[in-house]
């Protein structure tokens, strides 16, 4: 699993990294709490692992932060702070699960293999059909219609309409765009988010009298209001 890790420990920091990576997992580790929200909201992680007091944003102000903002990938939380009310404020915030400082390696583990296998099951759930308003695709097809219509798209703009249908009025940045359509985590120094969803806008927008893609200026594209 891709892993995000907030913790300013440093010690404990390695342990985890090395635990985890041995495990054969990929870990991100970043120390404060405004670092770890920025990568959280920009790339795609299969498990957040956050501790909660740490510089600059507490991890629990960036729990509250990650699920206003629809993201939701499942979220452990590492704390000193075991008391009864400290868990259920976290999991009441969306936290999925809740470890107390100090911890085996052996519960680490286990308890993210648990999170990994509850967020398999619920991906093999999740319907084949995106929709919004009258836009829909169809995942297992790739057809995309608008209005029942049927829309001829390239691999790249079902991939890039995907990303807008699975985050409907939320701000994509074109970063994040690049990481989920082109899989890239650098910008190529070129407009090629801007030049597709030009192309996907004429498609999908500009034969039919409501707009659903807007331009956020200094931010990127969204989807809806």
């Amino acid at each position: 699993m891709n892993i995000l890790l907030l913790e300013d420990d440093k010690v404990l920091a390695e342990w985890t990294i090395r635990s985890l990576s041995n495990s054969g997992h990929v870990v991100d580790h970043l120390e404060d709490g405004r670092s770890a929200l920025i990568a959280a909201t920009t790339r795609d992680y299969d498990l957040i692992i956050l501790d909660r007091m740490v510089p600059e944003l507490d991890g629990m102000a960036v729990l509250r932060t990650l699920r206003a903002s629809k993201v939701a990938a499942p979220v452990l939380m590492l704390t000193a702070l075991g008391d009864v009310e400290d868990r259920v404020e976290g999991l009441e915030a969306g936290a999925d699960d809740y470890l107390t400082k100090p911890f085996a390696q052996s519960e680490l583990l286990a308890r993210v293999m648990a999170l990994g296998r509850r967020n398999l099951a619920a991906e093999a759930t999740e319907p084949s059909l995106l929709r919004y308003a009258d836009l829909e695709l169809d995942l297992l097809r790739q057809k995309c219609r608008r209005a029942g219509r049927a829309l001829d798209l390239n691999p790249k703009e079902l991939r890039l309409i995907e990303a807008f249908l699975r985050a409907p009025g939320r701000v994509l940045t074109r970063t994040m765009l690049l990481e989920r359509v082109w899989q890239l985590n650098f910008d190529p120094g070129t407009n090629v988010v801007d030049t597709y969803v030009s192309r996907l806008r004429a498609k999908i927008d500009r034969p039919f009298p409501v707009a659903l893609i807007r331009t956020v200026r200094g931010a990127g594209y969204v989807l809806g209001d």
